[in-house]
Formats: structure tokens, C-alpha cells, sequence
């Protein structure tokens, strides 16, 4: 952890992170009522904080378990004035079951997450059977469920799933892969992959 990234955790994480155990009641924890979108697993932040700023119109929550990530954004939303961001730094499954309300999501968002690419690794993948369901229960009529990866055999296997749910409706027009959204920046270490020849595959499900 840097410096930067331990003062940021310091003097900054009453201000933006939020207690694991509790309810949310995101109207009192954004002083308004707006749309909630959730980032599971930002990372070092980058891509979260870009999103947020160029769409204030909408709140985001954000999960990491990597504590330098965390200080990282901190100090990014204190150095750029992000006011429609708050972070958990806790397993996201128990984030989502104890502290997301029922049907308050209005998008949920899995960027990169780790592929457990061994077969022996698998059952470490998050999206499962039981993970759609549980998302499927705190997203609203109409909310949707984004999820990219650059690994293939990954995004097959997401597709699967996902397809398998009656939950959700594929949003490609082929049912499979849908272009990047506008929402979704481009990070610098997909921009390095897309120029190496690496592929990048996004599912858009919406929930019925």
C-alpha cells in the first residue's frame, strides 16, 4: 500500500465507506433519491470513479476486498469531488445479502472479475446459480446485470448461466455478446489487452 493510498484510508473512510452488517437506506446515504448502481470488485478504482462522474445523475456502490484499491478510489473521489460514491470493503456476496435491499438496484456491474481460469478453481468463480438468484432479488423490474471479461472460456461460461435463469433476458440481439457500453470505460489495462490482440466479452441481462 502506498503512502497516498494509507492516508486516503486514514482520514477519508468515515467520510466514504459504508458499515457491513447494516441495511442500506441509500436515500439517507446520498441525501436523495436516484437510481443505484452496484460495482462488484473495482479494483484499483479507475473505472468506478470515471462512471460516477460523468453520470451524477445516478448513485454507485462499490465493492473491493483489496485495501489498496480502496484507499486508491478514496482518494481519487476526494481529489476529483465524486459526491454519488460509496464503498464497502467486505465480501461482496455477504454485501449483497445483508446489507442491499430487496429490488433497490437498478444495475449491477462485474468488471474483470477473477476468472479461476484451473477447472479445479471453478467453484471460486462468483457468478453461479446461486449468485444470479441473489442478484435477481435486489435488482428492480427492469434492472440489469453487466458483466465483461477477457477470458472466453470465462464469458461461455457466464453466458450459460446466465441464459439458464428466467430471471433475465439477454440484451444481444444474437444472445450471446453485446458491444461495450458507453457506460463502461475503457481501463488502461484493457486498452493495453486490446492492443496485445486480446478479446473482450460483455453480457447485458436485464431482469424481467
Amino acid at each position: 500500500m502506498t503512502l497516498a493510498q494509507r492516508q486516503a484510508i486514514d482520514t477519508l473512510w468515515g467520510k466514504y465507506c459504508l458499515q457491513q452488517g447494516e441495511v442500506c437506506d441509500f436515500a439517507e446515504t446520498f441525501g436523495r433519491h436516484a437510481p443505484i448502481v452496484l460495482e462488484i470488485g473495482f479494483g484499483n478504482g479507475e473505472s468506478l470513479a470515471k462512471t460516477a462522474q460523468e453520470n451524477p445523475d445516478k448513485d454507485y456502490i462499490g465493492i473491493e476486498v483489496h485495501k489498496p484499491g480502496v484507499g486508491n478510489l478514496l482518494a481519487q473521489l476526494e481529489r476529483q469531488g465524486i459526491t454519488n460514491v460509496r464503498i464497502f470493503y467486505h465480501d461482496a456476496i455477504e454485501v449483497l445479502e445483508k446489507c442491499i435491499p430487496a429490488q433497490s438496484l437498478s444495475g449491477i456491474h462485474l468488471f474483470f472479475p477473477d476468472p479461476w481460469h484451473k477447472r479445479k478453481h471453478h467453484k471460486r468463480r462468483i457468478v453461479r446459480p446461486s449468485f444470479v438468484h441473489l442478484i435477481a432479488q435486489k435488482l428492480v423490474a427492469g434492472g440489469y446485470f453487466h458483466a465483461a471479461t477477457d477470458w472466453q472460456h470465462y464469458a461461455q461460461y457466464i453466458l450459460k448461466i446466465l441464459m439458464a435463469a428466467d430471471q433475465f433476458s439477454n440484451q444481444s440481439p444474437s444472445l450471446d455478446y453485446c458491444p461495450r457500453p458507453e457506460y463502461r470505460p475503457l481501463t488502461k489495462f484493457e486498452q493495453r489487452g486490446l492492443r496485445l490482440g486480446h478479446g473482450v466479452w460483455d453480457l447485458v441481462f436485464k431482469r424481467h
